[in-house]
C-alpha cells in the first residue's frame, strides 16, 4: 500500500530561481560596489541581442 502523503515537492523551475538567486547573492556580497548590469546578466545567463533594425 503506498503512502498518499508520500509525494516529490521538487518543482525544477523553482530549484532553478532559487540558484539564479544564489549566486547573485554571492556575487553581490563579494563585490566592494553595485553589481554592473553585465554582470547580472552573466550570471542570470541572459544573451545580449543585437538592437532591432528600424
Amino acid at each position: 500500500m503506498s503512502d498518499q502523503f508520500d509525494v516529490s515537492l521538487e518543482d525544477a523551475d523553482l530549484l532553478r530561481e532559487v540558484e539564479l538567486t544564489m549566486n547573485l547573492m554571492v556575487a553581490a556580497s563579494a563585490s566592494d560596489d553595485m553589481l554592473p548590469l553585465e554582470d547580472i546578466d552573466r550570471i542570470l545567463g541572459v544573451e545580449k541581442r543585437p538592437p532591432a533594425a528600424s
